[in-house]
């Protein structure tokens, strides 16, 4: 079950990021073609589908459609999420990071043949504001305006330097403008186009859409008029399969490419003729102590807070998610811009543990672990994580108690701030560490840990700092807050577990990305 703690569990907006080459022959017919038709792909994932409408999606797989079917204004270049490079526009940010101008580039078709125009982008960026849909707060505080004959001007309310990053999202993809608005579109609540782009497409990516089933599939054919590098593949088929039976299908040959086998399934595969890569997905996995009183003295104590980061094993951890997995060094992944390294993070030292242990007073009584048994991430078990986590500590002398509950049972202890020791993931809403700055004092996840505003002034006055942080000067603020937040704050960040991608031989390259989870266009 995936579940993007951001939007989902927080209330603010949800893989890991890789080009995956892949070696070994590519011989026999091309797949779903029966060596002599169109060459055709078939991809299984676990469906989070609801809509073809770009400008609506916000699921995982909706990305993953959006994506191949639109284009946007900025993208990244395959796997790297740490600087945002020219899509179908070039851009600029003033000096206080409130303006962006973005020029858009000549060329560019529509899978109509006709040309995309600054007047299309303008459209589609106010449609993702005025329909007021799930990534519509992606855009929030934000004006679009057309300034020239070919510019666009983005103006935000406040200094946002993230607005590049936030861009290459396949929610603000680029349409047809006359198409979409032919057929019901408009740029407020009262659009109506989203049933005509579950049928067609309009844009300017490089497949059309040829069917749309939410529950079942979703078949891709080739755009003609597509301005890119063309697709190795003239037809994909994009099918809602659960992870036992993709590894079935994988195995067999009936799918080319299977996006989501837990790691006890990719284990299961040794010795196929399949290609397994793991990597580290988007998503940090972390433990937090309760700093209210009120909610548990120990948790609260600076002393028994430095036991348990010292006492944790974190290598173990990881070499319990699997190949592909990593450990974080602050909360901010290591795939993004701003990431500390495992080896700038707290490490294990079971004496100082236990000398911080006696400093805090602690007399063997049994501390409360929350977490939610019914999810996984990446297909990891939150159980077997607590479990560790539970045998570590109870080498320097804490005992854990595990109180397992079902994810809408605990959902609530969590965002109200009465979770003694808890056990959650975070998601990102885009590939920055602006992302992160919930964990601070008085913040979102600050206070779901008790961590109220005013609590620790030097973690806050390091998240200021990164927060209006420009240019050069970002990563180097936001991994002083990290450190800061290590050193004094509430959290314990874990590791990322693995993405797995699965291909069957044929297949000789994969390229992922934490937005969209995998380009169609891209596999060979």
């Amino acid at each position: 079950m995936k579940l993007s703690l951001s939007r989902t569990l927080s209330g603010v907006a949800a893989v890991a990021a890789a080009a995956l080459v892949l070696t070994g022959c590519a011989g026999g017919p091309a797949a779903g073609g029966g060596g002599g038709g169109a060459k055709s792909l078939v991809v299984d994932a676990s469906f989070d589908l609801k809509t073809a409408d770009p400008n609506r999606q916000y699921e995982t797989t909706g990305s993953i459609v959006a994506k191949a079917l639109y284009e946007q204004l900025l993208t990244f270049n395959g796997e790297d999420v740490t600087k945002p490079v020219d899509g179908l526009a070039s851009y600029e940010m003033n000096d206080d990071n409130t303006v962006m101008t973005l020029t858009m580039k000549s060329g560019a078709k529509f899978s109509d043949g006709s040309d995309v125009t600054v007047d299309d982008a303008v459209f589609s960026l106010q449609r993702v504001q005025g329909v007021k849909g799930n990534p519509s707060f992606l855009l929030d505080g934000v004006t679009v305006e057309k300034t020239g004959d070919d510019t666009l001007t983005l103006t935000s309310a406040e200094p946002n330097p993230a607005l590049p990053f936030i861009l290459p999202n396949p929610a603000l993809s680029v349409v047809n403008q006359e198409v979409v608005e032919a057929n019901g579109g408009t740029a407020d609540d009262t659009d109506a186009a989203e049933t005509f782009l579950n049928g067609e497409s309009a844009g300017s990516g490089p497949y059309e859409l040829e069917s749309f089933d939410a529950a079942k599939q979703v078949v891709f054919k080739a755009n003609p008029n597509y301005t890119g590098d063309k697709p190795a593949y003239e037809r994909v088929v994009l099918r809602n399969v659960e992870g036992p039976t993709q590894k079935l299908n994988v195995e067999k040959g009936e799918s080319q490419v299977a996006l989501d086998l837990n790691p006890d399934q990719v284990a299961e595969l040794s010795g196929s003729d399949v290609k397994v890569v793991n990597n580290a997905s988007r998503y940090m996995i972390f433990l937090l102590l309760n700093q209210d009183p009120a909610v548990n003295a120990m948790t609260s104590n600076p002393d028994f807070v430095k036991a348990v980061k010292l006492g944790v094993d974190y290598d173990k951890i990881v070499d319990l998610a699997g190949d592909g997995s990593a450990r974080p060094g602050g909360v901010v992944p290591s795939i993004f811009s701003g990431a500390l390294t495992a080896e700038q993070g707290n490490q294990r030292d079971v004496e100082a543990a236990k000398a911080a242990l006696a400093k805090s007073g602690y007399a063997g009584e049994k501390i409360t672990l929350n977490f939610p048994n019914d999810i996984t991430v990446q297909g990891l078990s939150l159980q077997s994580v607590a479990e560790s986590v539970q045998a570590q500590l109870s080498e320097v002398g804490i005992a854990l108690e595990l109180a397992p509950a079902p994810v809408a049972t605990e959902l609530d202890a969590y965002r109200n701030g009465k979770e003694t020791v808890g056990l959650w993931y975070w998601g990102p809403d885009f590939p920055d560490a602006s992302n992160y700055l919930v964990f601070s004092p008085g913040e979102l996840v600050g206070l779901r840990s008790g961590w109220a505003e005013g609590a620790d002034p030097a973690v806050t006055a390091a998240s200021d700092a990164a927060r209006t942080a420009t240019g050069d000067a970002r990563d180097a603020a936001y991994t002083a807050w990290q450190e800061a937040l290590n050193a004094s704050g509430p959290f314990v960040p874990l590791l990322q577990p693995a993405q797995n991608v699965v291909t069957a031989p044929s297949v000789t390259s994969v390229t992922t990305n934490p937005v969209w989870t995998v380009d169609l266009a891209l596999i060979k």
